[in-house]
């Protein structure tokens, strides 16, 4: 991996390793990842703690330019934020469900609001298929999860339907296959 650029042009984003697509290229507005951009995103991923030094001394690259980087990825809204991962289980949550939701098909935009409001949900999803609304949902117990779907989500005007499965083992993800 390396600091610079090895095509001659001085216009290029010295810290991308990539030159910006022309405009009206279809489908992209920020130049795309180069290598030590997705290494700086997988490092960052195992740890978001790391220092600017540790990440720059394991990738081989200066700390100026880690830096820039990664400064350069959150301007660009690719990095959207350090978090914290936490063990839903061990928190006091270990019921687990996937909820489908069929909804009438105006009714997206309050919907959204409606279950901003539900608590346990973790995940919201639009998506396209058999259901409309893919909610990522943890509760302490089977009781609560019987809550969030029968009376707090159904009472969401616009709900038409439900569907609940529910987790009983989760594995760590393995990370975007963009980031190997």
């Amino acid at each position: 991996m390396s600091d610079t650029l090895t095509s001659g042009n001085d216009s290029a984003d010295q810290t991308s390793g990539t030159a910006s697509l022309p405009a009206g290229s279809p489908g992209r507005t920020v130049a795309p990842l180069d290598e030590v951009d997705r290494a700086i995103i997988g490092e960052l991923s195992e740890d978001g703690r790391m220092s600017i030094r540790s990440l720059a001394d394991k990738l081989h690259i200066s700390r100026t330019n880690a830096y820039a980087r990664i400064e350069r990825l959150l301007a660009e809204h690719v990095i959207t934020g350090f978090g914290l991962r936490v063990d839903a289980r061990l928190a006091g949550l270990g019921t687990s469900a996937y909820i489908m939701v069929t909804v009438e098909q105006t009714s997206w935009r309050a919907m959204a609001a409606g279950l901003r409001k539900i608590p346990y949900v973790d995940h919201v999803a639009l998506v396209g298929g058999d259901f409309d609304i893919l909610l990522l949902v943890r509760t302490p117990d089977n009781a609560t999860l019987r809550d969030v779907v029968l009376e707090r989500l159904q009472a969401i005007e616009g709900v038409r339907s439900t569907r609940t499965w529910l987790i009983f083992e989760e594995l760590d993800g393995i990370g975007p296959p963009w980031l190997s």
